[in-house]
Parts: C-alpha cells; structure tokens; sequence
C-alpha cells in the first residue's frame, strides 16, 4: 500500500491587510500609534489601580486584569502585523501560527467572561448591597479569575490542538493578518466535521453564555434602579454601570459584526477589515472609556501623574 504524507505545509503566508504599497507606511505608523496607546492606557489603568487604595475594590480588580489582557489579547496580533507591513515578511511558521491561534482564542474568551463577572459584580452592588462584601470577597475574585483563566486556557487546547492535528496540503495563503480558526478550516483537506461541531457548541456556549448573562444582569440592574426614588441615586448606580456597559457594547458588537453576520455577503477583505476593529481598536478605547467617564479612576490617574 503507498504511503504519501499529506502534511506537507511547514509555514503558512498571512495575505495581511487588503491595502497598496502606497498605504503600507502610513498604516504602519497609525497601528504602530495606536499599539502603543493600547500598552500605555492599559499600563496606566493598572497602576492607578495598584497604586490607590481607594480602588482596592471586586470592580476595579476585575478592571485590572481586562486592561492586562487586553495588552495580551492586541500583542497577539499587531507586533506580527506590523513586521509584515514594514518587512514584506508574511510568512509565518507552523508552530507559531498555532501559538498565536491558542493565545488569541484565550484571550478572547478571557475578555468575554471578564466583562460577564464585570456584570455580576454590578448586579451584586446594585441589587443586593447587603451582601455584596460577602458574595464579592477577596478570595472569591481570585478564585473566579482563576477559574476563568483555566477555562479560557482549556478551550484554547482543545481547539489548538483539533486544529493542529488537522492536514494542510494545498494552499498556505492565509487570507488574513493574523492566524484564526476560520481561514485555517478553509485551507485544510482533511474532514474538518469535528472542529465544527467543537466551535459551535463549545465555541458558541463561551460566546453566547456570557452575553446572556450580562444581559439579565443587567435587566435585573435598571428595574431596581428605576424603583430608587432619589434622582441623585438613580445617577450615581447609572454612572457605574455605563463605563462596563460602554465597553460590552463595543466587544460584542464588533465581534457580532465578524463571526455572527450573515455569511453570504462575506468576503476575505471585509472579514479582515472588521476584524482590526476587535482586536486592535476596542482594546485601544477601554482605557479611555475608563478614564473619562469614571471620576473615581479620573481621580487616581492624576494622582499618580501628579507623584
């Protein structure tokens, strides 16, 4: 019997983004501007965090570790991005492709089900005042980031390694700037069922789950709210919860734009287009949103500036 082995790929090509070589310069500078905004308002957020103790608080710890990965989650993508505008190099190898595969599916995830704890902790404060110091202790926060990282960690494997395991036999041209699971199941010639049914049920539980979730929280949050009498108090529970339902939005609904819009007037150069919106500029805006609309954090970045 002839043996052949099919997997014959040791690197793939990542087609980048559909632009001229007019273009390349100017966008290298603007995602190169807009990296280091992203590293440095995360950074700030986190030490102000650190550094007031007024924001030692479940709110402003679950903040933190969304500007941390939020600094993991664009390093994934932009410093390989800005290599191949500026060093026509898009080639990138077989072992690094599923790495960053695996730490962009964690981090993905880990910015969705931070946002839904986010969302817990706000309803707990909200509408359950009384317990929140119970329910929100310092060692519950942890153990949930922890348990969060594990899951997010855990599913990454398993569709790193499905995907991995897979053949790649023909093209190695990936219509993409980064290494995704879409574009990696198109270039494959092997029976691709079982990585299907993995990202839609799976996948789709880690994505829609959350949602979910904060979405009754935050039902449960305005009909309490609307039941305050004081306008003073109606306004001071909106105002925590805009800057979190700011930043929902903005996740979910570019995200919503890439993976769950209808396929049929998809096309490579759009998918790439819309897919630098979440993971380069969402994660760029949060700290802005963050800092602006939030006196309390307004308050300890001057502080911190100011020593």
């Amino acid at each position: 019997m002839e043996k052949r082995n099919v997997t014959v790929i040791r690197e793939f090509v990542l087609l980048g983004l559909p632009i001229s070589t007019e273009q390349q310069h100017i966008l290298a500078v603007l995602f190169l501007c807009m990296y280091l905004v992203t590293m440095l308002g995360n950074t700030f957020i986190i030490l102000a965090i650190g550094f007031d103790s007024r924001l030692h608080s479940p709110m402003y710890f679950f903040l933190s570790n969304l500007a941390f990965v939020d600094i993991c989650f664009t390093s994934t993508t932009v410093p390989k991005l800005l290599v191949s505008i500026l060093t026509d190099i898009q080639t990138i190898s077989f072992v690094g492709c599923f790495a960053q595969l695996f730490f962009f599916i964690s981090f993905v995830n880990m910015d969705s089900l931070l946002l839904c704890v986010m969302a817990y902790d706000r309803y707990v404060a909200i509408c359950h005042p009384l317990h929140y110091t119970a329910k929100m202790s310092p060692r519950i926060c942890i153990w949930l980031v922890v348990v969060l990282w594990i899951v997010t960690y855990s599913h990454a494997l398993l569709q790193t390694v499905l995907m991995a395991l897979l053949n790649f036999c023909d093209s190695n041209v990936i219509h993409h700037f980064f290494c995704d699971l879409n574009p990696l199941l198109q270039l494959s010639c092997s029976d691709v069922s079982m990585n299907l049914v993995i990202i839609h049920v799976v996948g789709g539980l880690l994505a829609i789950t959350p949602l979910i979730c904060i979405l009754i929280s935050y039902v449960l949050i305005f009909s309490t709210i609307l039941k305050v009498t004081s306008s003073q108090g109606k306004q001071k529970a909106f105002s925590t919860c805009g800057c979190h339902l700011s930043v929902v939005v903005l996740f979910y609904g570019t995200a919503i734009g890439v993976y769950f819009s209808p396929s049929s007037p998809h096309t490579p150069e759009r998918d790439t287009l819309s897919a630098v919106m979440y993971t380069v500029v969402t994660p760029m805006l949060n700290p802005f949103i963050y800092s602006l609309r939030n006196r309390d954090m307004k308050t300890a970045l001057q502080k911190m500036f100011c020593k």
